[in-house]
């Protein structure tokens, strides 16, 4: 049975894709390493060795359903340089508010480079206890996400 959330679209669209989940705060940079400094263009393995739920799975094309991001200013940048390689994520779903590491990269990304990750922030803590990887996601361009 679906559940549906809503959240605050900060980078509005409709989509739908599977869920790649990280409990704990994702860290774009730490993720996206071997993509930034070997200029890997065709797969995205996550090489976060702290984060075991994602460690090793491909990232490129993925809808991310994280609390937040972590890690340097770099992280915005990371953004947007995945993206330009073409392995970046289609979506980024929050539990908590954006941080402003990732609405930097995000934002401006779209607005310089014409990139839309869809990216909606604010869909609470039972989306995070509710979503699993794997899981079929539907996003509406008004903030709601259906898991199941």
């Amino acid at each position: 049975m679906a559940q549906t959330f809503k959240g605050r679209p900060i980078i509005a669209g409709d989509l739908e894709g599977e869920a790649l989940v990280s409990k704990q705060p994702f860290n774009t940079t730490a993720s996206y390493f071997t993509n930034m400094f070997a200029g890997n263009t065709e797969t995205a393995p996550c090489t976060d060795a702290n984060n075991p739920e994602l460690k090793d799975k491909d990232l490129s094309g993925q809808i991310i359903c994280t609390p937040q991001t972590v890690g340097s200013t770099m992280g915005a940048g990371a953004i947007m340089g995945v993206n330009l390689l073409g392995v970046g994520f289609k979506a980024m779903l929050f539990s908590d508010h954006i941080d402003s590491i990732a609405a930097g990269g995000l934002i401006m990304d779209e607005i310089w480079n014409d990139r839309k990750v869809i990216t909606i922030d604010l869909l609470g803590d039972e989306f995070m206890n509710t979503v699993k990887t794997g899981d079929k996601l539907k996003i509406s361009a008004d903030g709601t996400v259906e898991v199941g």
